[in-house]
This record gives structure tokens, C-alpha cells and sequence, in this order.
């Protein structure tokens, strides 16, 4: 796919003096967001009663959206590698726009299948490029410290729903003057759902093209000033080699992160997209809750921050003591907060919001530091297609995450009558999967000489054309 002359990869090449600091702002401006995907629990309950629907099926709209931010990841990860941040950027503020005028537009109209097609779809098009469009720019930027790197570029996505879930509160009772967010049994309509669709797409249409035309690429051969590549030879699993996106789905290693991403991913996603009603259900007693709307909808906004903290707090702890380590802590004690928040997190609010935010902080963390975990494995050269294609894991938990908890919570019972016992199903079963991660995370070794590319130059983008 050709790109117009002002997107092409030479035009963003950084000039001499040029300061490797001004990009983060730039991968920020973009995934702020599309991080506004976490916040679709915040309006779940307006589009049930608009589309007199179910919790499955409204939830459907979510896993659409992350099954293609996935697909799309993997299909244009070259791509974005080939022509650079600012033209995967542009077009991921295109769909990403598009998506929510469609969405409204189904609304509007009363039909749900738009509502799949525009927010899921279209939308979830510009979530694939737009997650991927800052990694590998930023990898190259900060070589000396890829896990600081990483968590700088994904830490935005994780706070979307900060900025987007208390907006949209705000928002829908300014849209639709019934509405009260401090009523935890008012829900907002489905014409306020919509004005909200379309407030989004103009605002986040210019913070994208913001990104999109301020970041830069680093020229061929830069480095940071004192920085020696060879120091990264001495440290466990981390490689100097390259090796292509095509040999990386080849490697067990691949997949083993595909596992461990997967239910890392699978656990977290669960709580995220049924935050607002869960919190209120799980401290329910004779149909009434004790957290209001507004409170549980500051609870969404908790869980971004947790979110966006662990992207780059623990991201850049990794950079201290390696990938491997710290994913057996996400998914170790991981594993041990789920059973304490199925177990014990109904006896106090404090506590389950305390659970709530470490899972979701090692969630984070999760997700910012594998693209850092693929470089130490497969090198530089394509760590952009290599990541996109792992991301088909994301996707997976998308569908996988939400159908768990809102196929047991279907079965339960009916939404506002739910209780902290009809959860444990389903938390249980994120218990089982995080232990499947941690042995998948155990079994990681370097990856074998065979799979190397010894002619590749990493960072070379003529040479990354010519693989493509």
C-alpha cells in the first residue's frame, strides 16, 4: 500500500541535534486515544437497554474490536516497520475516527450490527496500526533501555480510560439531562451514547494528527551518545542477532510469548471490560449496591491508572532484572491476587480495589513489556511485524476474556442483580489460565543460531522493504 509523499519514511527522519525525548509525547498523543477501548464499560449498561440486548452480546463489540486491532497488527506490521510511524499513525486516526461515526450512526438507527462493524471493525483497524505504529520507532530511539522504551510507548494506551471514562460521564449526563452518575440505578440513553460517539471523533481526530506529524524516525547508524552495543551481549536472553518476522513464527519462543501474552492478557481483560458493573456487584446486598455509578465509574478510572503505571513502572523494572523474571511475577502473583479477590475481596472495598489494581497493573506491564521480551529475543530487525503478529494473542483474549466472565454472568442472572459468588466461576478460571502462562514463560530459552539472518542490517529500512 503506497502512501502520499507527506507520510513517506524520509520526510520524518530526525535532523542533527534532534533529541530522542520529543517521540514520547508523540506515540502518547496517538494511543491516549484508541486507549479509549477500556473505557467501553462506562456505556455498557446504556447500549443493553438501548438494544434491549444482553451482557454477551453488547460485549461483543469490545472482543470485535480487540480481535481486529490484532488481526490488523499482524497483517500491516511490515507495513508500518516499511513506511514509518507518522503514515501508520495517520491512517490509524482515519479508521480509528471513521469507527465511531459509523457506531453513532448505528445507534442513531437502532442497529447493533453497525455498532459491530463501525466501533469493532472499522475502529478496531486504527487500534492494530495505531498500537504498533510508535514501538519499534521507539526501540531504535532507546536501545539502552527497551523496557523503558516499550512502557513510554503503550503507557498511553493503558491510560485512555483515565481521561476517557470520567469524559464520558460527563459527557453522556450533559447529553442527556435524565441521567444522573451519582444514581447507581440511572443509566444514560442510547442518543446520549451517540453524542458521545461523535464528541470522541472530533477530539481524538486531532490529537492523532498531532502525534502523527510530530514524531521522527532516527537516522541510519544513530545511537545514543556513550551507549556500547555490545554490552547487551553479556545479559540473559538478550541476542545481537536479527532474525525476520517470517523465521520468528518458526521459533518455539514465538509461541511460547503467544501463550504467556495470551493469558496474561485473557486474566486482565476480564476485570477491564466489566469494571463499572462489577465493582457494584460485588458488594450488592438485596438488589441494592453501596457503589454508586459515579464511584464505580472513578473505579474505571483507578484501574487506568493502574494500568498505565504498570506499563511503564514494571516495564522499566524489566530493563533491571530481564524480561523473563518479571513475567513470572505478572503471572505468579497474579495468579495468587485472583484467588484472593474471588476469595476475599467481597469482605472490603479497599481490598478488591487494591486486588483489582495490581492484576491490572501486571496486566499493563504485560502488554508493555513483550515488544521489549521480542527484541531481546529476535533482535531490532522487523521486532515491529514480529510484535504485530504476537498480538493475534490480544485478539484471542479479546474474545476469549469477556465471553468467560459474561457467559457465566449470562448464566447467573440478569445485570443489577448480580452478586460478588455468581464472579467466582469465572475468576477461578483466570486462575487456571495465568498457571498456564507461568510454565509457558518458564520454557523461553534464546532462540537458535538456524534462525538467524546474518546478512540483515537491524534498523535498515531499505532492507526491511526488500523482506517484505
Amino acid at each position: 500500500m503506497a502512501v502520499p509523499s507527506f507520510l513517506a519514511r524520509e520526510r520524518t527522519v530526525a535532523g542533527p541535534g534532534y533529541s530522542r525525548w520529543l517521540v514520547p509525547p508523540a506515540a502518547l498523543a496517538v494511543h491516549l486515544c484508541i486507549g479509549q477501548v477500556y473505557a467501553t464499560s462506562v456505556y455498557k449498561s446504556a447500549l443493553v437497554e438501548h438494544f434491549d440486548s444482553t451482557l454477551t452480546a453488547i460485549g461483543v463489540i469490545f472482543s470485535v474490536a480487540i480481535v481486529m486491532l490484532g488481526l490488523s497488527a499482524a497483517l500491516f506490521g511490515t507495513w508500518v516497520d516499511r513506511n514509518g510511524p507518522r503514515a501508520a499513525m495517520f491512517v490509524s486516526a482515519c479508521f480509528w475516527v471513521a469507527g465511531f461515526l459509523v457506531a453513532a450512526l448505528g445507534i442513531a438507527t437502532n442497529q447493533l450490527w453497525l455498532v459491530y462493524l463501525g466501533y469493532g471493525g472499522i475502529g478496531g483497524i486504527g487500534l492494530g496500526i495505531g498500537y504498533i505504529s510508535p514501538v519499534s520507532t521507539l526501540i531504535k530511539w532507546f536501545p539502552d533501555r527497551p523496557g523503558l522504551a516499550t512502557g513510554m510507548a503503550i503507557m498511553g494506551f493503558g491510560g485512555g480510560a483515565l481521561v476517557a471514562s470520567p469524559l464520558s460521564g460527563r459527557l453522556m449526563s450533559l447529553y442527556d439531562s435524565s441521567y444522573d452518575s451519582g444514581d447507581s440505578g440511572s443509566v444514560p440513553s442510547g442518543d446520549a451514547v451517540m453524542m458521545l460517539f461523535l464528541t470522541f471523533a472530533a477530539v481524538y481526530l486531532v490529537f492523532m494528527m498531532f502525534g502523527a506529524f510530530t514524531v521522527r524516525v532516527p537516522p541510519d547508524g544513530w545511537k545514543p551518545e556513550g551507549w556500547d552495543p555490545s554490552t547487551v551481549r553479556s545479559k540473559a536472553l538478550v541476542t545481537t542477532a536479527s532474525v525476520s518476522a517470517n523465521n520468528a513464527v518458526r521459533t518455539p519462543q514465538f509461541w511460547l510469548l503467544w501463550t504467556v501474552l495470551f493469558c496474561n492478557v485473557t486474566a486482565g481483560i476480564g476485570i477491564l471490560e466489566q469494571a463499572q458493573p462489577m465493582i457494584q456487584d460485588f458488594f450488592r446486598e438485596n438488589g441494592d449496591s453501596s457503589v454508586a455509578a459515579a464511584a464505580a465509574g472513578g473505579f474505571v478510572g483507578l484501574l487506568s491508572i493502574a494500568n498505565m503505571a504498570g506499563r511503564f513502572v514494571w516495564s522499566s523494572t524489566s530493563d533491571v532484572i530481564g524480561r523473563k523474571p518479571i513475567y513470572l511475577v505478572y503471572l505468579g502473583v497474579g495468579l495468587v491476587c485472583y484467588v484472593l479477590l474471588a476469595t476475599v475481596g467481597p469482605s472490603s472495598t479497599v481490598l478488591f480495589v487494591l486486588l483489582a489494581a495490581v492484576i491490572i497493573s501486571f496486566y499493563g506491564g504485560g502488554f508493555a513489556t513483550i515488544p521489549a521480551y521480542l527484541r531481546d529475543l529476535f533482535g531490532t530487525y522487523q521486532v515491529g511485524a514480529i510484535h504485530g503478529r504476537l498480538l493475534t494473542a490480544w485478539s484471542a483474549a479479546g474474545v476469549a476474556g469477556p465471553l468467560i466472565v459474561n457467559g457465566f454472568l449470562d448464566a447467573q442472572g440478569e445485570p443489577g442483580n448480580l452478586v460478588a459468588a455468581d464472579y467466582r466461576p469465572a475468576l477461578f478460571t483466570m486462575v487456571a489460565l495465568l498457571a498456564v502462562g507461568l510454565v509457558a514463560n518458564l520454557l523461553v530459552r534464546p532462540v537458535a543460531e538456524r534462525f538467524h539472518e546474518p546478512s540483515a542490517t537491524p534498523g535498515n529500512p531499505e532492507r526491511e522493504e526488500s523482506r517484505a
